[in-house]
């Protein structure tokens, strides 16, 4: 048995994991990482096959880490977003350039993402990298948090940052409760290849099982079109749709798009993933605090889902510092409480805002549907509402951390 003593212990190596960890080394701040899973498994499109919208603020704090320029040749800008209820003609556009602020974000595949971050911390000067090891127990000390890990390590630390996802069991070992609740939906998602130019545009047909996203992605290495589908269907149906054969779920395929891509097909295995929501009642414990999902999973219906765990990061990491500097122990509740009150009004908002567009859109009710229509042409034709639209979806509104205002430590 080996015994450590840090600063911080960041539980789970996910992609808000591995970012709360690159930006505590860059900050100076001795910690260590867990992750039950092994690097070389994770940074596999098998393992991860899924795209993730990057706005621009968390795009500043990849840049002030150092890894966007790594990543950016991969990334595809979002110029234009087109939103539109079912297959009506009529759709709410956006357009960069009305902004002035840039792109709205960039679709990213995430296992090149975690690649990059993977590499980040393990040549990191602060960070002691963990993994292939789980925590198996939780003991609470005086000004500390005891972890005994599977591989018989013993880490004592003065504040342990739960990363560890929706099922997180540090949030189930701190006693913290949640409010959550199903959505019957699945989403559906793949890698799709299509003949034409998606010309930077984002689209998004809501429809009655729920969202139909269509994301631009860069073109391959043989220079074909491709976009990351995310295709929402009832949970009852989406277990029959993954079952056909290839031929068979390109032609809906097919007709989903409606020829506005030309001849698609998918080029990845779907994988399809349950959706639901869920909220923390609280962020934070003596000693400890939570960040990501362990705090919130919210419908993807805005695609802002790791939009938020990074704006969590980047929030979280200014506290830290700012407790740092003016010589306070990080670690305590009245410390942490500035997290706390920053991040849960923003993230119970968000959570909010997509529980009730998931609601308005994901029905045919006659009615609904045309107020739906007419709501969506009202906006259009109101620039203040929305450029409010536009600065959330690029993760420009509020008040923003440091890192995110200016895109530097």
């Amino acid at each position: 048995m080996s015994e450590q003593k840090t600063e911080i212990a960041i539980i789970g190596g996910g992609l808000a994991g591995l970012t709360m960890a690159a930006v505590l080394d860059a900050y100076g701040f001795k910690a260590v990482c867990i992750d039950r899973d092994k690097p070389q498994k994770q940074a596999t499109e098998k393992f991860d096959g899924r795209t993730t919208a990057i706005s621009a603020g968390s795009r500043r704090l990849l840049d002030a880490i150092g890894i966007w320029d790594d990543i950016k040749d991969h990334a595809c800008p979002i110029e234009q977003i087109r939103v539109a209820d079912g297959t009506s003609p009529k759709f709410l556009h956006f357009d960069s350039l009305e902004t002035g602020l840039g792109d709205f974000g960039w679709i990213i595949e995430n296992y090149r993402l975690r690649r990059l971050l993977i590499n980040r911390i393990e040549n990191s000067k602060h960070i002691d990298y963990k993994t292939g090891v789980a925590v198996d127990h939780f003991e609470r000390q005086k000004s500390a948090v005891q972890l005994n890990l599977s591989d018989k390590t013993v880490i004592t630390a003065n504040l342990v940052i739960a990363a560890d996802g929706v099922k997180s069991k540090t949030r189930e070992w701190l006693g913290i409760p949640v409010r959550k609740w199903s959505y019957d939906q699945t989403a559906i998602v793949c890698t799709v290849e299509h003949e034409l130019d998606h010309e930077n545009i984002a689209v998004e047909h809501f429809m009655p099982a729920g969202p139909f996203a269509i994301l631009p992605m860069t073109d391959d290495e043989k220079g074909h079109h491709r976009s990351s589908l995310v295709w929402t269907e009832h949970g009852g149906d989406a277990p029959e749709i993954l079952a056909l054969p290839d031929k068979d779920f390109n032609k809906m395929l097919d007709i989903k798009f409606g020829g506005q891509l030309g001849a698609v097909k998918a080029v990845t295995k779907p994988q399809n993933f349950t959706l639901d929501l869920c909220h923390a009642k609280k962020y934070i414990a003596p000693n400890a605090v939570l960040i990501a999902e362990a705090a919130h999973r919210i419908h993807p219906i805005a695609g802002q889902g790791l939009n938020l765990s990074l704006r969590d990061v980047a929030c979280l990491s200014e506290v830290l510092v700012e407790a740092r500097n003016l010589g306070l122990e990080y670690s305590n509740l009245s410390v942490l409480q500035k997290y706390q009150n920053w991040r849960r009004t923003d993230n119970l908002a968000m959570a909010v805002m997509t529980d009730g567009l998931n609601r308005l859109f994901s029905n045919n009710i006659g009615a609904v549907r045309a107020l739906r229509t007419t709501g969506l042409g009202i906006i259009q034709k109101m620039p203040p509402v929305k450029r409010f639209f536009e600065k959330q979806a690029m993760g420009l509104s509020g008040k923003l951390p440091k890192i995110i205002k200016t895109g530097t430590l």
